[in-house]
């Protein structure tokens, strides 16, 4: 019956599969491993011709040279070769990197594809050079130089609360530094070197570490990584007065009248000025050419003020005004 022959048929299919027959797989197996080693060794006998990727290695002094930025590593070349032979430089498996000796650096930044092939046949172990795929590889070297600078801050960077100065001179204890460097990034550096300050408000004198800090890290490197600051902050004496301010281009005929008057001058100074200070020769004029109409206000103007002084400010900050007919 039809029946029966599909269920034999089936039967003689699964037989392999039975718990009885497991050595037979194995069997199975070892003869597909044993033609694919086969088959891969008589593969790896023949000439193929291929694109690899190959290492190179730049030589050079690195006392009298240092790269600016990031070498290239290989170069992408076509050869022909035993299977065998590709494989090991595919998986760079024991390969003599390309030694590349430049002529004239710094002063060649780059060199076409074709200027690499004797280097690279020279060490292609087996291999036949074809020709070289990278069209060129760019590099840039500076010359190696040790300069000294003088170390110093920033004065006008100083950070101080409201009502406070800085007192110099400062002091930098190591009062110099030593770079190692490129070259041209050395050549960037101002002299003397400017040390950045905390950006804190300070109230009084400032002792403490600061880092000598640049952009360049990776490429320069300095004899001493922080120096001592030390600088003294004071606190200025103020002072205030009323003062009669100066009309300036006011029109005749009419009669001002000061509404959010009268108007104050606060300054300030360094104790050991206070006897300098002469208060007789502030002088604060208002000006009507600054008139705003909007809300009858002028802003008043310093035209004079005592030597020595540091800060000095005019309250109220915006005079109104009142003009009435005479």
């Amino acid at each position: 019956m039809p029946f029966n022959r599909t269920k034999h048929a089936l039967l003689w299919l699964l037989r392999p599969f039975s718990p009885k027959q497991k050595q037979y797989w194995r069997v199975v197996v070892l003869c597909f491993l044993t033609a694919a080693t086969f088959w891969l060794l008589n593969a790896l006998n023949k000439s193929y011709t291929a694109q690899v990727s190959y290492p190179i290695q730049f030589k050079y002094d690195p006392q009298a040279l240092v790269p600016v930025k990031p070498l290239p590593e290989e170069v992408v070349i076509n050869v022909t070769g035993k299977g065998w032979k590709l494989l090991r430089k595919n998986l760079l498996f024991k390969v003599r990197p390309v030694e590349l000796t430049i002529r004239n650096l710094p002063y060649v930044k780059r060199l076409p594809g074709p200027a690499l092939r004797p280097a690279i046949s020279n060490v292609l172990d087996g291999l036949s050079l074809n020709f070289v795929v990278t069209d060129t590889i760019s590099f840039d070297f500076d010359r190696l130089v040790t300069r000294k600078f003088p170390l110093a801050i920033d004065t006008s960077q100083v950070k101080v609360a409201a009502g406070y100065v800085f007192s110099g001179p400062a002091q930098v204890r190591p009062d110099s530094v030593t770079f190692t460097g490129p070259e041209q990034i050395l050549n960037q550096f101002p002299s003397p070197f400017l040390l950045a300050l905390p950006s804190e408000n300070l109230t009084t004198p400032f002792n403490g570490d600061v880092p000598v800090n640049h952009e360049f890290t990776s490429l320069v490197k300095a004899d001493v990584s922080e120096a001592e600051v030390q600088f003294n902050v004071i606190a200025l004496e103020r002072k205030e007065i009323m003062v009669q301010p100066v009309l300036q281009n006011f029109p005749a005929g009419y009669l001002l009248r000061l509404v959010n008057g009268p108007v104050v001058l606060h300054y300030s100074y360094l104790p050991q000025n206070r006897s300098l200070m002469q208060p007789d020769l502030f002088q604060v004029a208002l000006d009507f050419q600054k008139f705003n109409p909007a809300d009858s206000t002028i802003v008043p103007t310093v035209l004079q003020k005592s030597p020595n002084v540091r800060q000095v400010a005019v309250m109220p900050g915006k005079v109104q005004i009142s003009l009435t007919p005479q």
